[in-house]
């Protein structure tokens, strides 16, 4: 019973120290675009993921059958229960919504490098705003968390599609409906899978050769203008594309990110663009997905209200992270350490410590009989930067020993001071 269950984790203290300095980092990004927090139960009606049979989601569910009798979930994405979320007070909540959020999810599939059976992921959302604007303040949104942990344009990049992209080429080959959202599926697929692959699953579908070979065509652009000769100009996939890069440009964030026609997303929710976040040297998984998703709520029995979001898992950033060596070697917080020399001084000692940490200081009190040896490295251990002694001549006098750990310098005071 030493291992916790296959495909989750354990976070010990120097891990959370990491996983809170990331989550902040994600805090920070989301609140300096004026987005506010929000959470949801990590447990749903299973329903809520159901709706949409055929998704591949539905196979990677942590469902059950509760004590009462209903079905249940353990949520495998967040966007859903904000959809749930803004239908129970549709008209209530003033437009546009600005919302974030960093829930753990659970999906029930093989664990690889980066991906788990849990994880933690931010959610950042716009609702009620269906221009591209929108779309680009979440891309300034992630250009600015990337740049507050160290990241720079030069190691990743978010490739941009619409899914209005692949609406017209499949419209025009008579493609829609439930055959549409199928393909959309598979064809998220390509640079995971071989393409015999690909093509035999697309051929399942009742796609010919021709049509597969016109979808791969145009799926390989990545350039805007290219697109538009496929296309053509007065195309809505295009128009939306070239306005979306032309406010990353205004944003300043134009390095940050590239026309890539390949970029679906497996979801069947998505409506319009559509992005995905990748190491430059294309070693991991995606880093961030995200998109447009106007029709929604429609597909849970209210009304549409256009949306964007993108949902960032905590893994493969900390993989990237680690792999540039910019993961932060973070003390424990702990900046005094009180000890009391004999037993008789643990009293003072409690009082010295209470006293510290009422002026704000965080302190780890000593609670046993210790040498002064193992005070000094558990002192060091901790990170602290003062060792404060409560000694037997000193205390009779009215002060304390303070040992400052950095320049190793020793004085006395009073514990009126302190």
């Amino acid at each position: 019973m030493a291992q916790g269950v296959r495909g989750t984790r354990d976070f010990y203290p120097d891990d959370m120290r990491v996983r809170n300095w990331l989550f902040e980092r994600f805090h920070s990004a989301a609140r300096a675009h004026g987005f506010e927090e929000y959470d949801a139960p990590v447990l749903e009606s299973e329903d809520l993921y159901t709706r949409k049979a055929g998704e591949e989601i539905v196979g990677q569910l942590y469902n059950f059958e509760d004590k009462g009798g209903r079905r249940v979930a353990l949520r495998p994405e967040m966007t859903p229960s904000l959809a749930r979320m803004v239908m129970a007070r549709a008209g209530a909540l003033a437009l546009p919504i600005k919302w974030y959020s960093i829930p753990q999810c659970w999906r029930y599939e093989r664990t690889q490098r980066g991906r788990g059976r849990e994880h933690y992921q931010w959610n950042v959302d716009v609702w009620g705003m269906d221009g591209v604007e929108a779309d680009a303040e979440l891309l300034s949104v992630l250009a600015h968390f990337f740049d507050s942990v160290g990241l720079g344009s030069e190691d990743l990049v978010i490739r941009i599609s619409s899914r209005k992209v692949l609406e017209e080429v499949l419209g025009s080959l008579g493609i829609e409906g439930d055959t549409f959202a199928q393909t959309c599926v598979i064809v998220d697929k390509m640079d995971k899978l071989p393409a015999d692959v690909i093509e035999a699953q697309l051929g399942e579908l009742g796609l010919s050769p021709d049509a597969i070979s016109k979808i791969r065509s145009v799926l390989g652009l990545t350039d805007l203008e290219a697109l538009a000769s496929a296309l053509g100009g007065d195309s809505e996939a295009v128009v939306e594309l070239g306005a979306l890069f032309a406010l990353c440009d205004s944003y300043g964030i134009s390095d940050w990110v590239a026309f890539d026609a390949s970029v679906v997303r497996g979801l069947a929710y998505y409506t319009g663009p559509v992005f995905e976040a990748h190491d430059r040297a294309g070693e991991l998984r995606a880093i961030v997905g995200g998109g447009r998703y106007d029709k929604l709520i429609g597909t849970l029995g209210g009304k549409d209200l256009p949306a964007t979001g993108f949902g960032f898992g905590d893994m493969v950033v900390m993989e990237l992270l680690a792999e540039k060596g910019l993961v932060p070697d973070l003390a424990s917080g702990v900046e005094d350490v009180v000890f009391g020399m004999g037993s008789e001084l643990r009293g003072p000692a409690m009082q010295v410590a209470g006293r510290l940490r009422s002026s704000g200081r965080s302190v780890d009190l000593v609670l046993e009989d210790k040498k002064m040896k193992w005070v000094f490295k558990h002192a060091e251990r901790c990170g602290a930067a003062r060792l404060v002694m409560v000694m037997p001549d000193e205390w009779a006098a009215g002060n304390v020993r303070i040992k400052n750990l950095d320049t190793g310098e020793e004085s006395t005071v009073p514990v009126e001071d302190l």
